[in-house]
Order: structure tokens, then sequence, then C-alpha cells
């Protein structure tokens, strides 16, 4: 019989098939391909970017320019622009404003084939530093109450280019989903005086099923509540809110762990696309702080999200985190 499992944050339920569960071999999915071409992100066509915001880059070279190791530009599609007024208003029933906030794509590395697994340490560390420095910059706008850093990797994820990228949106609103997760700890502290992801932590080191890696700043598991096959998470041990606020002497066991379980991922799933987000708490004083603690969500594209899982809020899982974690720890 299947498991029935309830997310202990958000209250979200999902089906664990653990009666007949897939093996890494039952999947088919859409794999990472290199299509070629021009790409606007690679070194030579800074030209073709807006200019640059901010970059990491050989002391000698000038912006928008070769020379570059990270370089941040504004997306040329923006879903939202950073001039003009919020104006709120409604009409009728219906609340709007314009569509202010900021549109980032952090150009991860000069190398267009290269995914994280693929790059030094030095050179992970480089661009999570920049994920840091842009989100506390764009904190200084009071105007905005979220940051969101996330990654589309592959078509099948999601990427409209296939040069490795991030995103960084800036919201002039808290996301819904965010606000769900916040509610959700923030009551689990208020009933409990403690961190639910840190109660997670602690259960997940004394059990041991789900851990996928651990070093001394993070652990790597698959949750128990997965949303999709092979799901991982990444968490900070020591309680922190924001990532941006992350002590320079984690970033390099975040390089190494962020690494490692990729590598962990593409050896199993050769080619795989997927997504990862970071999950942070808001800013400007528009969200609870107190119980959250920051985390990155990393989604393997293996599934597709179909008319049940819309319908219903449920998830179908074919591969036990336990299990899941048991293929990606033999790797």
């Amino acid at each position: 019989m299947s498991d029935l499992r309830r997310d202990p944050i958000g209250g979200r339920w999902v089906i664990v098939d653990t009666d007949h569960p897939n093996k890494p071999e039952d999947f088919e999915y859409d794999p990472h391909s290199l299509r070629g071409g021009t790409c606007p992100f690679c070194y030579g066509n800074e030209a073709m970017t807006p200019p640059e915001i901010e970059a990491i880059r050989d002391p000698d070279t000038r912006p928008n320019t070769s020379g570059w190791q990270v370089r941040v530009v504004p997306n040329k599609f923006p879903a939202l622009q950073i001039e003009g007024e919020l104006d709120r208003r409604g009409i009728g029933i219906y609340d709007m404003s314009n569509g202010v906030g900021a549109h980032e794509v952090l150009i991860e590395t000069p190398y267009h084939g290269k995914d994280i697994c693929d790059l030094l340490n030095s050179e992970i560390e480089n661009f999570i530093s920049m994920y840091c420095r842009r989100a506390l910059d764009l904190i200084k706008d009071k105007r905005f109450k979220y940051i969101l850093v996330f990654k589309n990797f592959g078509a099948a994820a999601g990427a409209s280019l296939e040069h490795p990228h991030t995103q960084i949106v800036a919201l002039p609103m808290v996301p819904k989903n965010v606000m769900e997760e916040i509610k959700g700890a923030h009551n689990y502290f208020e009933y409990r005086e403690r961190c639910i992801f840190c109660d997670m932590i602690r259960q997940e080191m004394q059990e041991k099923e789900r851990i996928i890696l651990e070093n001394k700043h993070f652990l790597a598991f698959c949750p128990f509540v997965s949303r999709f096959p092979f799901e991982i998470w990444i968490i900070p041990k020591k309680h922190n809110s924001y990532f941006c606020h992350m002590p320079a002497e984690e970033i390099p066991s975040l390089a190494v762990i962020l690494k490692d379980t990729i590598a962990r991922l593409k050896n199993i799933f050769p080619n795989l696309c997927y997504n990862f987000i970071i999950h942070s708490s808001p800013i400007n004083g528009d969200g609870g702080i107190e119980g959250y603690h920051w985390h990155i969500e990393f989604m393997p594209k293996l599934t597709r999200v179909a008319g049940f899982e819309w319908g219903s809020g449920f998830y179908l899982v074919s591969t036990p985190p336990e299990l899941a974690a048991t293929y990606l720890r033999d790797k």
C-alpha cells in the first residue's frame, strides 16, 4: 500500500509509491543537449546583452568586455522593471499594481557547455558570493519585499538559453507559496518555540535514512515529504533566515555540497535537466523571520505535473525518498 505523507510546514499531502517504486532506469526524461548557434552569454558576445550590472573579472579588463568569471546583466525581456512607482490600486474586487521589480541574469561561468558539477570549487564560490552581493544590493530598495533566486537548467526545466545561468527576481510582494511556508514555520515556532527546519535537520541526522551528503556547514537530503522523485534539499546546519547573510566561511562548504549533489544526480541520470530555488525570508519587514530557515530546493525534471496534481494539490512520488537517497549515496 502507498504512503500518504503530510508536509509539516505547509500541510500539503503527497502519495509515495512504496509497493512498486521506480528504479532510476524506469524514468524516461528529456535530456539536456547543446544545440549550437550564437550565444549572447559567451565570451566575446558581451555586446549582445544589456550593459552589465556587476561582475567578477580580471582587474585589467573593462565592463562589458571579455575577462570576466561571473557576470550579472538585466534580463533582456524582464518580467518586472525597476523604473516607476508601484501604484497599488483596485478595479472592483480585483487588486493590481504596476509591474515594478527587478529581473537580473547571473551568468555563472564563461564556459558554455559546463554545468555546476563541471566547475572548480572556486568558480562555484564566485557565483554563490555574487548571489549574496546582488541580493544585498536589491534589499536596499524598500519597494522590494522578496528576492527570488532560481536556476533552470535545460529546456525541459524551462531554460531558453543553454549557457549556465541563474535568474534573480526582486518582487514588490511576497509570493503565495512563500507566505504559506513562512506561516507554517511561524505556527510551529509559536507552538514549540523551535524552528521546524532545525528540528528537521536533527531528525534527519538521527535517522540517516534520507541523508545524501553532509559537511561541516550543510546537509543534503531527500525530504520525507518529497513532491518529486529524487527531490533534494540543501540546508545550512546553523540557523539563518536569509541566504544573503550566509557567513563567508560557509560559502566553500555550500560550493562543495552543491557540486557533489549535482554530480551524483547526473551519474544516475546523464544529461539531466533540473531546477533549483533558494528559499529565503522576506525582506524589508514584510513577513516573519523568527522560526524560518533558508534552504535550497532541488527538483530534477524526471516527471510532469498532470491533472491529478493540478486538481488535488497532491503530488505522486514514484520513488520513496529513502530509496532515492540510497541510490544517491551509492554514487
